[in-house]
């Protein structure tokens, strides 16, 4: 039920941090992978350590951008089974009250978080739609679930995500595809490493595990939704924190 040999998997963001995480578990499971990311140096890095998988430059709230990526991976593998919407603004967004955040800002975080999640899954989905099925999964964020000062921006872009994943999945229930969403907690990536001193700590003793989350704590979840053993699951948001929150 696992078994996703020769399934053709993209991933956006898939430069470093989790995506790379998820693009390396995806070619362990036999999948056929399209690393995807606006960092093309960092797409070709990932994608050579994984044989047959190929790089592309994307820029995820971009249309052209979006569709060229989509046919691009049509051309080399002729079919899409499985997109990861993965790539997102985060360590780089600067903490402020929101009446302090701009304009600027706010509509940047929106663009790719929020934006690039509904761009590439309008690009993907007319050839999912001719296989007869396929799987969505989106990444978003525990924060959304308790809320973040300063970050409210993030917070907002990652809600809208969840909300964006349950309406398609509605709206793509009778083309068999599935759409799901995973919201990882604090995660040790190098983007989270860069953002604060003694990262490995943060919100450790909040848990029921007490300890700190790695990448691979996410891509089970995201095999899981993957595979055919989640055929009957869509519209889910999965919180992978530790056990930080319940809902």
């Amino acid at each position: 039920m696992f078994n996703l040999t020769d399934k053709v998997v993209v991933i956006t963001g898939a430069a470093g941090g989790l995506g790379k995480a998820f693009a390396l578990a995806f070619a362990e499971q036999g999948a056929k992978i399209a690393v995807c990311d606006k960092n093309i140096q960092g797409a070709i890095e990932t994608a050579s350590e994984i044989k047959g998988a190929i790089a592309i430059e994307v820029d995820v709230a971009n249309e052209q951008s979006t569709q060229r990526m989509a046919q691009q991976v049509m051309d080399a593998f002729g079919r899409i089974d499985v997109l990861v919407n993965n790539a997102a603004i985060y360590a780089t967004i600067q903490r402020k009250p929101f009446f302090e955040i701009t304009e600027a800002e706010w509509d940047l975080v929106m663009n790719v978080n929020l934006k690039g999640v509904w761009m590439v899954s309008k690009a993907i989905f007319p050839f999912m739609k001719n296989n007869g099925s396929g799987k969505i999964i989106n990444i978003s964020s525990a924060t959304v679930m308790s809320g973040s000062p300063n970050w409210s921006h993030y917070v907002a872009s990652k809600g809208g995500v969840i909300g964006f994943t349950r309406s398609m999945a509605k709206e793509l229930g009778d083309f068999h595809i599935n759409v799901n969403t995973i919201a990882p907690g604090f995660t040790l990536t190098e983007a989270s490493l860069s953002i604060m001193e003694n990262a490995n700590k943060y919100g450790v003793d909040r848990g029921a595990i007490k300890r700190p989350s790695s990448a691979e704590d996410i891509v089970g979840t995201a095999l899981y939704l993957a595979s055919p053993a989640s055929d009957f699951v869509t519209g889910q948001t999965i919180i992978v924190d530790g056990g930080k929150q319940f809902i």
